[in-house]
């Protein structure tokens, strides 16, 4: 027999099928074969009886590596349609499939020495052949008695290793291995829950979904609005009907308690897949969904490749968040993955936000998707009043500092009342930047051109997009001159001067420095849950998805720092986050307010999101969009170089550039825009940057793509990486 292979090695010159001999082997199994003299590991795509090649010339396959089939033939048809849409190689799609740490055989299932009785004899008949001096060892034997077969190491720590010893002896007990399950957030434990009844908008929610199995959906619902019970009910139903469900978060920070609710309903039923586990957690949790033995896997956008098989369902939730586009190779778009999946299932494909994408809204609009409306609260809750500071009029007033009089007056209210608050600000650290005021040096990484971020916990200076960090500054390096002043305010600063104004307050934070460790995004959750701070200060990580019925204040402590940016998306995620955010005030029965600082309090986005107005929101911001030919009136193509030479980098851009405008000559129609240009980042881990922007009209698409790659698949200089994007998230 004659099996295709794709080698593990993620490089152009070898991303192609090398036939291999061998016999048993079954399609998606992973192998260990000979590439260039050296054992490789590779994946069967493909079986057949004769090779187009000489096949006295070709290898045999050495082993498999694993004792089951680890790519099923439908993941096998998703990455070929993952390799033609986003321009991937195959090597690179795969690997998206399986736990990272099976390649190179890096993690195996966990086994450890269980102890048990080895006789069915009358626990007084066994204690009756121990000598009565003999303490630990009857002490032992009525705890196995008791218990049943327990773990060695256990056994070890109670009761010592001499007793199990002296019994293993005599024959009254026996070894034998076990496999143990890691499990992930083991103290979210599954308990009965109680009957849910849903509102008449839930109701009508699920109905809808249920009427058609493979129907594609956008549930628009406000904040609070109880959209996660009607996916937990649809979950229930499809799962009751022997199918699977896929349900994705966009954060690592929401899992916890979409985990705790799908345990309290599922049990172990639910699997959980993400980054932020173990090595061993992940490959365990894996390795149930590929045999069967859970049926329902939660997790961020990776989940979205859970070896299920049988789906009846994929949910994703806050489906607007930018988080569901990878933006690093190997690139793609989470919603378009579980899109081809549902439709390879016959599944139903189940999008949920208070803030739909634009790109979403416009497709129910034009009736490919099927939207339902939730327009209130589960509770008949009023959404929390917004009002809106200025910050220019609080600067003339002599206040120069971060918190508005009114949020400091309304943040005593609420510690008074005994209520929670929440403060957000979407820039972690202490300062943004240090620069010196003689000479107006600022400090930069050595690596990325990006500016250094005052770190005072551990008195650091860190670049947030390589992670490098470096000695606080005491001396200006260029003048010599000692006298420095600090960027904008970052979380760590906030949470300081929170405790100067109220010391006897607890204050928790939550951001990327304070939840580094795999279980700190719950622990922090919890406790604030449980009320051991009244006040949280966080970044994007506290927006969306929580729940906390004590909280009656949100403060936006700086609304206009993702507006302003120089990208078409800045308005809309903007609009996004502060709607998201300003939902976590007054979720229970005391009314919410929220306080939104900013310096242009009369930008229509911030209207609209003070009122919660989404639909107002969308129609003035897609008739820009139309106007402007921006998505989803268009597609964006991002076409990335980077390389350590500089000069590389712009000789292959401009080479290709060139036959790109060849293509825009040929059809001027499909090109909306055409530029190079070096990247806002200039530079990241020492590669420097630069790009080609490309606006392409919708019907020209399907046309006009595989030309791009075709240019960008014939670059000469080794050197230079070339990367594409379809719609960018990120422009920088």
């Amino acid at each position: 027999m004659i099996y295709s292979v794709i080698v593990d090695l993620s490089a152009s010159e070898v991303d192609r099928i090398f036939d291999y001999k061998g016999e048993g082997y079954d399609v998606g199994a992973r192998v260990l074969v000979d590439f260039r003299n050296r054992p490789t590991e590779g994946v069967i795509i493909e079986a057949k009886s004769r090779s187009d090649y000489d096949e006295s010339k070709l290898k045999t396959i050495i082993r498999p590596l694993d004792d089951f089939v680890a790519i099923s033939p439908r993941m096998l048809q998703l990455c070929d349609h993952m390799c033609a849409q986003y321009h991937l190689r195959r090597a690179d799609a795969l690997r998206l499939f399986i736990p990272a740490e099976m390649r190179g055989n890096r993690i195996k299932s966990l086994c450890k020495q269980q102890i048990c009785l080895a006789t069915n004899d009358s626990l007084d008949v066994i204690l009756n052949s121990l000598k009565p001096n003999a303490t630990m060892q009857r002490d032992l034997v009525t705890f196995l008695y008791l218990n049943g077969a327990t773990l060695a190491e256990k056994i070890n720590v109670e009761f010592g290793n001499s007793a199990l010893r002296a019994l293993k002896q005599k024959g009254i007990v026996s070894a034998q291995d076990v496999v143990i399950r890691r499990m992930p957030y083991s103290d979210i434990r599954s308990s009965a829950a109680g009957k849910h009844s849903l509102t008449a908008s839930q109701q009508n929610a699920v109905e809808t979904v249920l009427s058609d199995r493979s129907g594609r959906y956008l549930l628009h619902g406000v904040t609070g609005s109880g959209k996660t019970e009607v996916y937990l009910t649809i979950i229930e139903k499809i799962v009751a009907e022997g199918k699977t469900c896929i349900m994705l978060v966009p954060e690592i920070s929401l899992t916890p308690n979409m985990l705790r609710q799908l345990r309290q309903r599922f049990g172990d039923t639910v699997a959980l897949l993400h980054s932020g586990l173990s090595s061993g957690e992940r490959y365990d949790e894996w390795l149930r969904l590929k045999n069967g033995e859970a049926q329902i896997a939660v997790g961020a956008r990776s989940a979205v490749f859970a070896p299920l098989e049988n789906i009846g369902a994929i949910i994703i939730d806050e489906e607007h968040d930018g988080s569901y586009i990878s933006d690093f190779n190997p690139r793609y778009n989470t919603v378009e993955v579980a899109e081809f999946r549902a439709k390879q299932e016959g599944a139903l494909l189940l999008l949920g936000s208070a803030t739909p994408s634009l790109g979403s809204y416009y497709a129910a609009r034009q009736g490919k998707l099927r939207l339902i409306e939730m327009p209130e609260r589960i509770n008949k809750q009023p959404l929390p009043e917004v009002e809106i500071v200025d910050m220019t009029l609080e600067t003339r007033r002599g206040n120069k500092g971060i918190f508005s009089e009114v949020l400091k007056q309304r943040l005593a209210d609420a510690i008074q009342a005994g209520n929670q608050a929440m403060l957000f600000l979407n820039r972690r650290g202490y300062s943004s930047f240090m620069m010196c005021t003689r000479c107006g040096y600022v400090a930069k990484c050595e690596d990325c051109d990006i500016t250094l971020t005052v770190h005072r916990e551990d008195n650091r200076l860190k670049c947030h997009y390589c992670g490098k960090s470096y000695y606080i500054l005491d001396k200006c390096p260029v003048c010599k001159s000692d006298s420095f002043r600090q960027g904008r305010i970052g979380t760590q600063q906030v949470v300081e001067l929170v405790n100067k104004m109220f010391p006897d307050v607890k204050v928790l934070r939550m951001d990327a420095d304070t939840t580094q460790t795999k279980e700190s995004h719950g622990k922090i959750l919890e406790a604030f849950s449980r009320g051991e701070a009244q006040i949280l200060v966080g970044t994007q990580m506290i927006a969306k998805g929580h729940d906390f019925p004590k909280v009656t204040l949100v403060g936006i402590l700086d609304g206009d720092q993702s507006l302003h940016h120089e990208d078409y998306l800045a308005t809309e995620r903007t609009f996004q986050l502060i709607t998201q955010v300003a939902g976590r005030s007054g979720r229970d029965k005391d009314v919410g307010t929220v306080v939104l600082q900013t310096y242009t309090p009369t930008h229509y986005c911030l209207r609209f999101a003070a009122r919660q107005d989404y639909v107002g929101f969308y129609n003035y911001e897609i008739n820009i969009r139309q106007a402007s030919a921006f998505p989803p009136f268009s597609e964006i193509v991002r076409i990335l170089y980077t390389g350590e030479k500089e000069q590389d980098c712009i000789d292959e851009l401009v080479e290709q550039n060139a036959a790109i405008a060849n293509l825009k000559t040929n059809e001027p129609t499909a090109f909306l825009y055409l530029d190079k240009m070096r990247c806002p980042l200039k530079r990241a881990e020492k590669q420097y940057r630069f790009q080609i922007l490309i606006k392409l009209s919708k019907d020209s698409v399907d046309r006009i793509i595989p030309q791009i790659y075709a240019v960008c698949d014939a670059k000469k200089r080794r050197s230079v990486q070339v990367s594409i994007e379809r719609d960018p998230q990120n422009l920088s």
